[in-house]
């Protein structure tokens, strides 16, 4: 299980690890908070199988869902319709409790007979971290229950962030091993071996801190860049602390496939366009994940800079 908050860098660690020989023959479960699959449509070109979860987190939607698309693997994968994966990754939503998903193994006889849980790894951004840890009960959760912690962004943390965030995370997690990565580049036995101890699987679930909410950004015909970028400086300028995240697909005027943009509290990472779309849909589509910003707000200013620019 891939875990970690949002942003942390968990989809450009898997990727990563999708395209090394050692992650060859792995399946993966995505699963998102918000009605868009943005991490789903990046993944799957990269994986053997990919199947995303519907909206909402995996320790708030009903966990049967995860059972039933784990069962529907197996089953067509003895059926010749699904290649003979050795492995399944599941990359959990930020906002997720993973304790329950670890319940799910340890309760479900079935499941059990045929899966085992071989490590849990979260990922820890080294920017913004520190701060998320100190207010966020699901960040602290999946630092607590990792038995491998990733520390990532240390190319672009300030100096001494990443012993910062170690001290931290050593006082959540004493026997959890510690890691860097940039870029998502990783020894992949990360993802591969078995982690070695023993985990507290039974742990409360943590409520979703106050005022975290999702919706989606859509637009029909092609945008504009300066519109959409100076849109987003804004929000980072104004309410940086309370983006929590933002990333998805524009559809933006003379270029030819997507511009994948992804924002965390203050950091923008530089856009991609991709050679092509994922699929057929050539709507932009971007997933907010904010404290207390209604998707209004957001339209309100996108709207305002549309006249201006």
């Amino acid at each position: 299980m891939i875990t970690g908050f949002l942003g942390a860098g968990k989809t450009t660690l898997l990727k990563r690890f999708l395209a090394t020989p050692e992650g060859q023959g792995t399946a993966v479960v995505v699963n998102e908070f918000g009605a868009t699959g943005i991490d789903d449509a990046l993944v799957r070109p990269s994986a053997d199988e990919t199947v995303l979860l519907g909206n909402g987190c995996l320790c708030c939607i009903t966990r049967t869902d995860l059972q039933r698309a784990l069962r529907r693997m197996i089953i067509e994968r003895e059926r010749g319709e699904l290649p003979d994966f050795r492995r399944i990754v599941i990359e959990t939503s930020g906002l997720a409790d993973p304790s329950p998903i670890l319940q799910t193994f340890a309760t479900d006889r079935a499941l059990g007979s045929v899966f085992h849980v071989e490590t849990v790894v979260t990922v820890v951004d080294a920017v913004t971290g520190a701060e998320t840890l100190g207010w966020s009960a699901e960040a602290r959760k999946q630092a607590i229950l990792a038995d491998r912690l990733i520390i990532t962004k240390t190319d672009i943390a300030g100096e001494g962030a990443s012993a910062t965030l170690a001290a931290s995370l050593r006082a959540l997690n004493h026997r959890g091993e510690i890691y860097e990565a940039v870029n998502g580049d990783i020894d992949p036995a990360c993802l591969t071996e078995a982690a070695s101890g023993q985990r507290n699987t039974f742990m409360a679930e943590a409520a979703h801190s106050d005022g975290i909410g999702s919706f989606v950004l859509t637009e029909d015909v092609p945008l504009a860049w300066p519109v959409f970028a100076k849109a987003m400086d804004a929000l980072m300028q104004l309410r940086g602390p309370d983006l929590l995240r933002v990333k998805g697909f524009l559809n933006i005027k003379d270029c030819e496939g997507p511009v994948v943009v992804q924002f965390v509290q203050h950091l923008a990472h530089p856009p991609v366009e991709l050679q092509s779309w994922p699929d057929d849909n050539r709507q932009s589509r971007v997933v907010f994940i904010t404290r207390n910003i209604s998707e209004r707000q957001v339209r309100g200013l996108l709207d305002a800079l549309r006249k201006l620019i």
